[in-house]
């Protein structure tokens, strides 16, 4: 047995005497390097040996060299052991600059290196400055922030997940209990790198039919679920409601169909479409009877317009007016159909 002084370089005695003062002694580092060293923390998921602190969050690993390939980034949070000295043992935030501010050594530069190779630069640091000898430093990662994705839009559970090893679009998704029921079929991904254009996909109306929209995810991406459009029909109609739409779009015939088709006393050629334009609300006459009977082409409609059918009875005065036939809209119940 011999003192923490007896390990320490003379220059450096009188700083570690104050910063040690209710240490006790410990064991000779130099003796201690004569047994087995401690497993290191980038040991791949199957080692069962390694030490993990109790509080530290779990990765998602997808093969078994994926965690010494990770890259420490700004944000990361750290918890750093110094074998036999746990005066030493500390836990740190990497700042912006990709710098690690430990005990004695200052500042520690370990943006951009991999678990191993920081391990491996603060024993550096530790063994040149004097601070100890043969040392032996265990690195873990408690929160692993820079190499996530921020996951935003229609999504159950938006948040930020981390990514190791390969990722996929659809992983991510998965992962954050997939799409909401107002879900959009355009994905935008924006990358870590600003000077690559993000990047918008087009999901297809069955995910399964087709994997070609299963993009890679890196770390520092950002990734949007739009919403879908809503298209609303009121007046003289079965269901008066909102109805989502997909990418594909809406048709007025489908539209119908959806609020369960027209009542006995519809004004079929008196069907119109509320549209709001940048010069304000517009409205267009549909050729709807015509429509249903097949002797015209269907009608397209975009998102937030009004399809208004009104009634040959008395009863359609309630609905001349444009600000009327908009507040029985917005009292529409959505409904969360695709045709």
């Amino acid at each position: 047995m011999c003192s923490v002084g007896s390990r320490l370089s003379k220059e450096h005695s009188l700083a570690l005497v104050a910063l040690f003062l209710s240490a006790t002694t410990v064991l000779d580092l130099d003796a201690r390097a004569q047994q087995a060293p401690p497993t290191p923390v980038f040991a791949s998921a199957s080692s069962s040996t390694s030490t993990v602190p109790s509080n530290a969050v779990p990765l998602p690993v997808t093969g078994s060299s994926d965690i010494s390939t990770l890259k420490l980034g700004p944000g990361d949070l750290l918890e750093l052991s110094v074998y036999g000295v746990p005066e030493l043992n500390t836990k740190a935030r990497v700042s912006g600059a990709g710098d690690l501010y430990l005990p004695l050594v200052d500042y520690v530069h370990v943006g951009g290196l991999t678990l191993e190779a920081a391990q491996k630069l603060i024993e550096q640091k530790l063994s040149d400055g004097g601070f100890v000898k043969n040392p032996h430093v265990s690195l873990f990662i408690n929160e692993y922030t820079s190499q996530g994705v921020t996951l935003l839009g229609e999504v159950v559970r938006p948040g930020i997940y981390p990514v190791t090893g390969e990722r996929r679009l659809f992983d991510v998704i998965s992962a954050a209990g997939g799409f909401t029921d107002k879900a959009g079929k355009v994905v935008t991904i924006t990358r870590r790198d600003k000077t690559v254009s993000p990047i918008k996909v087009h999901l297809p109306r069955h995910l399964e039919s087709s994997t070609s929209d299963n993009v890679d995810i890196a770390p520092g991406d950002t990734i949007v679920v739009s919403r879908a459009g809503i298209v609303y029909v009121v007046g003289d109609v079965g269901r008066p409601s909102g109805f989502i739409m997909d990418s594909d779009g809406i048709t007025v015939l489908q539209a119908i169909a959806m609020a369960g088709g027209t009542n006995r006393t519809a004004k079929l050629n008196a069907a119109r479409i509320i549209r709001k334009t940048p010069a304000g609300m517009h409205e267009e006459t549909i050729p709807l009877k015509k429509i249903l009977q097949a002797k015209t082409q269907d009608f397209p409609m975009s998102a937030d317009d009004i399809l208004f059918v009104p009634s040959s009875a008395g009863k359609s005065a309630a609905y001349r007016g444009v600000d009327a036939v908009m507040q029985a809209a917005t009292a529409l119940t959505i409904v969360a159909a695709h045709p």
